[in-house]
């Protein structure tokens, strides 16, 4: 137990030190009295477009949960769905790592299948959403090849792009061998299929997927234009999904330093300064934060929501 508590102690630590660095470099490089200048000047009505955005994604994020929860023998109505996905987001928003809040989202979900199927249908919901954000980024990345953008792709962001879709690619055909075997993994691989891909779902959670994604990249595009930053749509679909994709490793609270420090990095490209950049990606933090309101409320109204299936 000491031993796990330490190593828990030590993560934590290099969080707070990749943080820090983050937040560092970004100092050095970035011009901090432009980006609060564009933040103060923010127009409130793309804004409130933004989180209409990002509600939006919740509410299909739910419901592409509830039907996953349902291929795994977890029933559970659109409004019990909504108020855990929400709870969820609530804590996610508030302690490192982002997955606390999809943990207790899969305790809490436990009561009709047992808590292996209710882990499984959060993390096979989040692995649809990161696919279908993949998806976007590959579609813009190849019409970014074919259609004449004026972003001139340096070789340090091609070069990692180039390794990274060819690790995904040697992955995926990894996990199909995989899905044959008869071990956890190939066992966990066919539930996936069975909740995520069979013939019977795929058409809906590939639109779900596909629509929360878009909702995340609008929702930036949003922000973007809050601050008067023009982001063409060719761009949105190619750098924005890179931006949100920096989210998803467990080095910060919910994604900040890591999103900034991206969107400072990759603003350029479009001709947009650093501090565009940074200021974008605050504002789509601090909108999204807004957005979990409701998650609050539920939890004040709702304190001890009973677990699915023992009512």
């Amino acid at each position: 137990m000491m031993r796990k508590t330490g190593s828990k102690w030590v993560f934590r630590a290099l969080q707070l030190a990749v943080l820090g660095a983050i937040l560092w470099l970004l100092w050095r490089a970035v011009d901090w009295a432009e980006a609060l200048a564009l933040m103060r000047n923010a127009q409130p009505g793309w804004l409130a477009v933004a989180a209409l955005a990002l509600t939006l994604q919740t509410i299909l994020s739910a419901l592409r949960w509830r039907i996953t929860a349902a291929r795994l023998g977890i029933e559970m109505s659109v409004t019990e769905a909504l108020r855990e996905y929400y709870l969820s987001q609530v804590v996610n928003q508030s302690l490192p790592g982002g997955v606390a809040g999809d943990a207790s989202r899969a305790m809490r979900a436990r009561g009709q299948a047992g808590f292996v199927a209710s882990g499984q249908a959060v993390v096979f919901e989040r692995l649809a959403g990161q696919l279908g954000l993949l998806t976007v980024l590959g579609t813009g990345l190849l019409l970014a090849l074919i259609v004449p953008t004026g972003m001139a792709w340096p070789t340090w962001l091609v070069v990692p792009v180039a390794i990274g879709a060819a690790a995904l690619c040697i992955t995926a055909l990894g996990l199909w061998w995989q899905a044959r075997a008869d071990t956890a993994v190939g066992r966990g691989l066919r539930s996936f299929r069975y909740a995520v891909t069979a013939p019977a779902v795929w058409r809906q959670q590939a639109a779900l997927s596909l629509g929360t994604a878009l909702c995340n990249i609008a929702a930036f595009g949003f922000c973007a234009m809050a601050l008067g930053v023009a982001l063409p749509l060719l761009a949105a679909i190619s750098l924005v999904p890179l931006i949100l994709l920096a989210m998803v490793l467990p080095l910060s609270i919910s994604g900040w330093g890591l999103r900034e420090g991206a969107a400072a990095v990759l603003f350029p490209l479009i001709g947009a300064s650093m501090s565009a950049g940074l200021a974008t990606s605050v504002a789509f933090g601090l909108v999204f934060l807004c957005t979990v309101v409701p998650g609050l409320i539920l939890t004040w109204l709702r304190p001890n929501a009973p677990v699915f299936g023992r009512r």
